[in-house]
């Protein structure tokens, strides 16, 4: 990272408020999955922030995350939507080897948990209701535990969906499971299904198939970004039970993705990516939300999520609806810029390597430095800040917007704000894992 360091060290190549940057390449083709949490990059070509900085930018849906990450590798992608846990497990070498790099964090929150209508009548009478009659949240997921014991009891093998083994959605639904008791399984080196040991299976559905497999009976829930909770209650196929919101408050999502490569041989080039999707990140959090209409109808097209303006709408707007008819206020549920949402917190890496630790894709254990230092290899806060302070000097996005934390570290999350109640400090990830009941900890293998 020698030349972006040097670059950093500069404020001499700050010319124009329009174009802040001298890219070394203006043509770029950038990937990204059908969810909404991908509106930054739409936002971005769409209100004409890449070309603000002088990049004329072509936006492709990728089929899955796995060919997504492999063509940015393979440098046929300039960079990419991606899940946070991808850029970290390519460069230590889980799944696909290669050096990936992020200087910029696309979310928090924005995932749900859906469950069958089958297996949701199986739950409710495990549930508290309100004086209104209303279904109590957040729903534990010891109310699901009944019912896979019987399905278990049965023969029945109880599976789930989850897009990607090193998502979000892999771990916030494992989070979930083993916080109500549920066993999700583990990996090992010579076995990589995830199911060593588990109550429910997890198995890899891409978002867009989710509702489809749902229906099919193949899986009985899953774990998946927006729209593909909504689209369930809209075809009245399945009920969402909890949000990510829910199982950890204003929780990092997705990530822009590049090479460590492609960030070296083009220094302005990624300067002025960051500038443009930051630009976006706040016209989508914008007075209050003001903008996400617009913004759903420019999602809706076939080109970007293709699902229909309602559906997005749901969640998009500042609701959600969990079963059919029931649709709360949850103004939080995707977040774009507000409470530091675009700064890549090193904590942020540190919480994803924790949960690789703790369902044996990670098999060995580490120290807490190397924690730190993996942190640091992959999630870049100096090219954000340097990115964001050019903002604030020409003018275009007050100071006030900003909150650069010195060490790159969240405060640590209390655990009122996560389902289990347990703390989360990414300085110390060997004393939080000792803290959580299921999963590895300490020294443990798989097996032992």
């Amino acid at each position: 990272m020698k030349r972006i360091a040097a670059l950093l060290a500069t404020t001499a190549f700050l010319a124009t408020p329009a174009l802040a940057f001298d890219v070394e390449k203006d043509e770029l083709t950038l990937g990204f999955i059908k969810l909404t949490d991908m509106a930054p990059l739409a936002i971005a070509k769409e209100k004409h922030f890449f070309e603000d900085e002088g990049l004329y930018v072509t936006l492709e849906a990728q089929s899955n995350w796995k060919v997504l990450l492999d063509r940015v590798i393979a440098g046929e992608l300039d960079g990419a939507h991606m899940l946070a846990g991808q850029p970290i497990a390519a460069t230590i070498g889980y799944g696909t080897k290669g050096h990936v790099i992020t200087p910029f964090s696309m979310d928090l929150n924005g995932n749900g948990i859906t469950v069958s209508n089958e297996v949701w009548e199986m739950m409710k009478p495990n549930l508290e209701t309100d004086a209104d009659g209303k279904i109590k949240h957040p729903i534990s997921a010891a109310a699901l535990k009944p019912v896979i014991e019987k399905f278990k009891a049965e023969g029945k093998p109880f599976n789930m969906g989850m897009v990607f083994p090193v998502s979000t959605h892999n771990y916030e639904l494992r989070y979930w499971l083993a916080a109500g008791g549920i066993n999700p399984g583990l990996y090992s080196p010579d076995d990589v299904s995830g199911q060593i040991g588990a109550d429910a299976l997890l198995s890899v559905t891409p978002p867009p198939q989710m509702p489809a497999t749902l229906e099919a009976g193949t899986i009985y829930g899953y774990c998946v970004g927006e729209p593909w909770n909504q689209a369930a209650v809209f075809k009245g196929i399945g009920v969402p039970v909890v949000t990510d919101y829910e199982i950890w408050k204003n929780n990092p999502e997705k990530v822009f993705g590049i090479t460590e490569a492609f960030a070296e041989e083009n220094p302005n080039t990624t300067l002025a990516l960051t500038r443009a999707l930051i630009r976006a990140a706040q016209w989508l959090d914008a007075d209050n939300n003001a903008n996400r209409a617009e913004a759903v109808e420019i999602l809706s097209r076939p080109e970007y999520v293709g699902a229909d303006a309602a559906v997005i709408a749901n969640s998009m707007t500042g609701t959600f609806e969990y079963e059919a008819g029931d649709k709360r206020d949850v103004p939080d549920f995707n977040v774009f810029f507000r409470y530091n949402a675009t700064f890549p917190y090193y904590s942020d890496a540190v919480w994803y390597l924790t949960q690789m630790r703790r369902w044996g894709q990670i098999a060995e254990a580490h120290d807490d430095a190397w924690y730190d230092e993996t942190a640091k290899s992959v999630y870049k806060p100096e090219i954000y800040k340097a990115a964001a302070q050019s903002l604030i000097d020409d003018g275009t996005i007050p100071a006030s917007e900003f909150d650069f934390d010195e060490d790159g570290y969240r405060a640590p999350t209390p655990a009122a704000d996560i389902i289990d109640g347990v703390a989360y400090d990414g300085k110390t990830p060997n004393a939080y894992l000792d803290s959580l009941t299921i999963g590895l900890k300490g020294d443990e293998t798989v097996g032992q």
